[in-house]
């Protein structure tokens, strides 16, 4: 039987809307909902079987249906089938009812007696879905002018500020549910695992190869590979550094508002880890030498503990 969209048409699109509407209703958060949830693609792949199915099975009945039909029958089906879709008795009526257009054949009935130098005028009546438009608009407008002008409703300003509001609350439950980890001077350590290096190099590459290299030899800003620093070495005074900025060079600003604490750390040890690496064409050495100051040991506390306990 004739259909308005053939089967290979009418299956993908029918999954695809399926499949779309999935997506938007179900929470799977960064990943597809059909990989998060495997119960998803067993039943996207249960429902692609069960489409091929059916359309195998109305074809078959079609194809049984139409070898029981009469000859005339048949020639009756073939006609019907000619019939172009726009030219569909169903599309007509619907068309006439939603216009209320007169036909060529009936244009006697609404000709008027005005005669523009052989032009005639028709008096058609409005499209109803036009009129009807008008009415609902109409309608609208009186509710929104008793509500809003008699009644005194909320303003435009006092929606915008209940909206503001509704967001900044959604913001702060946002943030309650995933914290952010905040690296401070104090609590700043050296990394040295790979993952904390790789997403540091990355980083770097993005925002300080400009001015350092990338291999941190030194264009604009200073050579990274050596001993020696300006603002002072060690993890503390690179991630104040780079966090803060520099307030003896404008050019060197402060990051931590943008990257965020934890990504200047990384980005610090980065650096500390280009220490020694010697590369080629690298500028000269600038400020002063950095010697990290090294924490007692435990043994030598206890020597030092030993001995008072001894004075005493």
């Amino acid at each position: 039987m004739k259909k308005l969209f053939p089967s290979y048409v009418r299956v993908p699109l029918i999954f695809a809307i399926v499949f779309g509407a999935l997506e938007y209703f179900i929470d799977s958060g960064d990943r597809p909902a059909f990989i998060k949830f495997p119960m998803v693609a067993l039943f996207l792949v249960v429902f692609l079987f069960l489409l091929v199915a059916i359309e195998i099975v109305v074809s078959a009945v079609d194809k049984v249906t139409y070898h029981m039909l009469t000859d005339e029958q048949r020639k009756q089906l073939e006609e019907a089938q000619t019939v172009s879709f726009t030219e569909s008795k169903w599309v007509q009526n619907l068309m006439k009812s939603m216009t209320r257009s007169k036909s060529i054949e009936q244009e006697a009935d609404v000709m008027l007696d005005h005669d523009y130098d052989g032009i005639k005028e028709l008096d058609n009546v409005l499209p109803p879905w036009w009129v009807n438009l008008f009415y609902a608009t109409v309608i609208f407008g009186v509710i929104y002018l008793v509500r809003f002008h008699v009644m005194d409703d909320y303003t435009q300003a006092q929606e915008y500020d209940q909206e503001v509001a509704a967001a900044n609350i959604e913001i702060e439950k946002n943030k309650l549910n995933s914290p952010k980890e905040e690296i401070t001077f104090d609590k700043v350590t050296l990394l040295t695992d790979a993952e904390s290096l790789a997403k540091g190099k990355e980083i770097y590459a993005n925002a300080c190869a400009a001015c350092h290299k990338a291999d941190g030899g030194g264009v604009v800003g200073p050579n990274l590979t050596d001993d020696h620093w300006i603002n002072g070495g060690g993890i503390k005074n690179v991630f104040k550094l780079i966090a803060e900025g520099s307030k003896n060079n404008p050019t060197m600003v402060g990051w931590a508002k943008t990257l965020g604490t934890k990504e200047v750390q990384n980005v610090a040890s980065y650096v500390l880890s280009l220490q020694g690496t010697k590369p080629a064409g690298a500028k000269a050495a600038e400020g002063e030498k950095w010697v990290e100051e090294a924490a007692p040991s435990a043994d030598a506390a206890a020597v030092v503990d030993s001995t008072k306990v001894a004075v005493k």
